[in-house]
């Protein structure tokens, strides 16, 4: 009886804890990485705007804002009533040049023959043969401008140069389109990555580590860059450079243009962390549930430092290594309301 007790008295903490109303985690000091900021946006390495290459009639469009292309799909066709009449008179040009090269090719070959045997003069015989060279360059560039009207019928078909989401529609079914004006702008969501600028003094330490955390605010985020790139230049007025982090392709919820956060690892030191879960903030209130051992839950306000990512942010004063803290804020809230300590 006495050793039941023992062993009920040595898991009674961990019973209390598992019958609360909300999952609870632990405050310890951990060596994690020591942070320097810095603010950019996310960009894609791949994003395009589609143009139109030839006049005409929008007829067709397959896609909108947030739709996924793949590469080579048709996202578009222009009316080709005008570029098709374009083909026909170079197919009729090229007709006609060919028929005129058949007749000097015939006369050349003529004169060739009545000059050997002396009956007509060296200057027949050299207009023959210019009038023969001319109809081939006509032959040729008959040929060659049939091929561009070819080519540009081909133009009426747009077709998507990679695989990606659509970011913005520029045209509506039915316009005009015109050589250069843009008709779909898209991006390529599998490869982002967060440009910022670094100052020169922070640049060693930034190529020394290597190593980066990127934070998305919007979306309470954090994603480790696979790769960190400081460009070859510097500005000369404020004396920064760019430093790109490549993300890795199964990030979601991340568009170019949003604000971003790079935290580069410039060192190692031990902190004090507590889950960034477990923090409540209302107004200029910032604060924890403590759980103590009896299911006694208190709260308590807290200083906080910078966050570490992995969920967690350093504190600096309020709690104590080995304290446990509600991960759920509002139920632990009710909890306590409800007098259930």
């Amino acid at each position: 009886m006495l050793r039941f007790l023992v062993l009920l008295s040595l898991f009674a903490p961990r019973l209390a804890f598992a019958a609360l109303p909300f999952p609870i985690g632990n405050v310890e000091f951990r060596d994690v990485d020591q942070t320097y900021a810095v603010e950019g946006l996310v960009e894609a390495v791949k994003q395009a705007t589609v143009s139109s290459q030839i006049a005409g009639r929008i007829i067709e469009l397959k896609f909108d804002v947030g739709d996924y292309v793949r590469k080579g799909a048709v996202i578009a066709r222009i009316d080709e009533s005008v570029v098709g009449q374009q083909v026909a008179g170079s197919r009729a040009q090229v007709d006609q040049a060919r028929a005129l090269l058949d007749n000097t090719r015939a006369q050349y070959e003529r004169a060739k023959q009545l000059f050997a045997q002396k009956f007509i003069s060296q200057a027949a015989l050299d207009k023959s043969t210019a009038e023969y060279k001319a109809a081939q360059a006509q032959a040729s560039a008959s040929l060659a401008g049939a091929g561009e009207a070819a080519a540009t019928r081909r133009f009426a078909t747009i077709v998507a140069p990679f695989s990606g989401v659509v970011s913005a529609r520029h045209i509506e079914l039915g316009e005009m389109a015109q050589p250069g004006k843009p008709l779909l702008t898209g991006f390529d969501p599998k490869d982002l990555r967060v440009e910022v600028s670094v100052p020169e003094y922070k640049l060693p330490a930034v190529r020394e580590q290597a190593r980066a955390m990127v934070e998305i605010p919007s979306i309470n985020k954090w994603v480790k860059a696979t790769q960190v790139t400081v460009l070859p230049a510097a500005d000369v007025k404020t004396h920064v450079s760019r430093v790109r982090l490549a993300l890795p392709e199964d990030v979601r919820d991340v568009y170019p243009g949003m604000f971003a956060r790079a935290h580069f690892a410039v060192g190692r030191a031990k902190k004090l962390l507590v889950p960034a879960a477990a923090v409540l903030r209302r107004s200029e209130l910032t604060a924890v549930y403590v759980v103590g051992a009896q299911d006694q839950v208190q709260l308590r306000q807290v200083r906080l430092g910078e966050p570490v990512g992995e969920g967690q942010i350093e504190v600096l004063a309020g709690v104590m290594p080995g304290e446990k803290v509600a991960l759920d804020p509002v139920r632990a809230g009710i909890y306590l309301k409800q007098g259930k300590n």
